[in-house]
């Protein structure tokens, strides 16, 4: 199966957020299940230069306004990567999306069309002679590659289009239809047009062959007038194509046992490093050693979606519970000032990072007892899942992918601390149950610590990652897109498709039989052992 992931940053490349995380663990895992999978990408300079050598494949005509195109074929971690080098799109300071004052680049409807246009074009095989059989595309940026394979009819590749956050829309003025080359009636209610505005996200909602989320309870969330961001009825008309499955934690970027970040490294049967972790911690944040309540961290867009006005509410009760906090994170200007604030005058209790860190991020998911994930919204949410690798004990809101790993500690198999309403109210009801555990165990345990070591013992033996995915997916096999038209295959290419397709069909009817009594991860209608939606060929099958 021959598959072209289309979006815009990968990690360590390139990175604004868990997308970057997601596409640098997704091709490797689906390449290791016998697809052939090549990533297409925006030719920003921090990707060419991690592509490279590169080698140029096609030279394409101009278009939206741009200087004829270049696609160059490089590889990223192993991956075969397709960079469309074009600076007068790419070559930019600033960030990928926006300028350096964080404003949205003016043209960003063509520099993102010319990514799905692009997209397209290799549907007739004309870039290095390759074709794919899906094209993949994620996130608004990609939204117009349906579109354009839409428009494009006759014998196409099919589409996949995955949502990782519904409210980043790509919406645009009507009068930018014009420069992107589709035809005139795809600016119509059933086309692109979203309130006399041209939406990208709409554009891949409608014209993609199959739509995905990022989790079983996110695909059910949007669908409604709540968290559907206006898209609610569309999403109902195509539940028939719409499949929300969990991301999961790539072990080769995030495993306690492993990562080489750690000052310790430990896991499940021997937590003796974690302990070394929070105490080298403390000392590099400043915080005092020997606190008498557990240190909560956070790794966060510091937002209103991400829920950390209601932690700055109900820091005060932390403190008060002789708890510490580290959040490393950049975002809103008011909970910068607020957090910073917060840490000024809580000197050895409160340490603010603003800004991203990848080593500091490890660091703080690996030290701290507690990760905080207070979300009012959340797609899939990955830090939760590098918690609950670490052995560190997630408090989250129930709502999308947080309610889909996060059992709570007060029922059986409970793996962290969960609250329901989007209020202050609500979170520090839930960190007074923190405070309780780390102060006053269950019966029978002898003292908090230990404890609290076999509760987060037991969050690490339940953490997803990309490597379950094979068995958990497979149920997808029979839940296929509308048929499209095809060249038939080959006599090789078919024995291909069904050795790729046949574990799929001997996993479907034992999933539920092989998921541990208790395991949160245990198959649920529209949901999977442990995740991932398109991490295997079975999802892209069609017939």
């Amino acid at each position: 199966m021959r598959v072209l992931y289309v979006s815009t940053e990968v990690y360590p490349a390139l990175k604004t957020g868990g997308l970057a995380d997601v596409n640098a663990a997704l091709p490797p895992a689906l390449i290791r299940l016998g697809a052939d999978v090549r990533l297409l990408l925006p030719g920003f300079p921090a990707l060419l230069a991690a592509a490279a050598p590169l080698a140029r494949v096609a030279t394409l005509e101009a278009a939206f306004g741009a200087a004829p195109a270049h696609v160059a074929r490089g590889a990223l971690a192993g991956v075969p990567a397709y960079c469309i080098d074009a600076p007068g799109f790419y070559a930019r300071a600033g960030g990928p999306y926006t300028d350096a004052a964080r404003l949205d680049w003016p043209d960003n409807h063509l520099r993102f069309a010319l990514l799905g246009w692009v997209a397209a074009r290799f549907a007739d095989g004309a870039i290095d002679g390759w074709r794919p059989d899906i094209v993949h595309g994620h996130d608004w940026h990609a939204g117009l590659a349906p579109a354009y394979l839409a428009a494009r009819g006759g014998d196409r590749p099919g589409s996949v289009f995955t949502v990782h956050n519904l409210s980043y829309q790509g919406q645009f003025p009507a009068e930018t239809f014009g420069a992107l080359g589709l035809p005139p009636h795809f600016f119509a209610l059933q086309g692109l047009e979203f309130f006399g505005k041209v939406n990208f996200i709409k554009a891949g909602l409608h014209y993609a062959d199959r739509i995905t989320t990022v989790s079983p309870a996110y695909a059910r969330e949007i669908q409604t007038a709540e968290q559907g961001c206006g898209m609610d009825g569309l999403l109902r008309s195509r539940a028939g194509a719409l499949t929300g499955i969990l991301n999961g934690v790539d072990p080769r970027e995030w495993s306690p046992a492993a990562d080489p970040r750690l000052p310790a490294r430990y896991d499940a049967a021997n937590l003796a490093g974690k302990a070394v972790c929070k105490t080298v911690l403390q000392a590099a944040l400043g915080l005092a050693a020997g606190a008498a309540g557990p240190l909560l961290g956070v790794v966060s867009r510091l937002t209103r979606q991400k829920g950390l006005d209601l932690l700055l509410a109900v820091l005060p009760r932390l403190l008060e519970g002789g708890g510490q906090l580290a959040l490393l994170g950049a975002g809103d200007a008011d909970l910068e000032q607020g957090f910073r604030a917060a840490a000024g005058a809580h000197p050895g209790a409160v340490a603010v990072r603003i800004g991203y860190d990848e080593d500091l991020a490890h660091a703080i998911v690996a030290g701290a007892d507690a990760i905080a994930v207070p979300s009012r919204f959340e797609p899939c949410g990955l830090t939760q899942m590098y918690g609950l690798a670490y052995g560190t004990l997630p408090l989250v809101r129930r709502v999308g992918g947080l309610a889909d790993t996060v059992r709570d500690a007060g029922s059986p198999g409970g793996n962290g601390f969960i609250f329901d309403e989007a209020t202050a109210a609500a979170l520090c009801a839930a960190l007074e149950r923190v405070l309780v555990l780390w102060r006053d165990p269950p019966a029978g345990r002898r003292c908090a610590a230990g404890g609290w070591a076999r509760t987060s013992a037991g969050s690490r033996r339940r953490a997803a990652t990309w490597s379950c995915t094979v068995p958990c997916g497979r149920r997808l096999d029979a839940m296929r897109p509308r048929p499209l038209t095809r060249a038939p295959l080959s006599g090789a290419g078919r024995r291909r498709r069904t050795a790729l397709a046949r574990p799929c069909r001997r996993a479907a009817g034992r999933a539920a039989a092989v998921a541990p009594a208790g395991n949160p991860f245990a198959q649920r209608p529209g949901g999977c052992l442990a995740r991932s939606l398109h991490h295997h060929p079975g999802f892209y099958k069609m017939k």
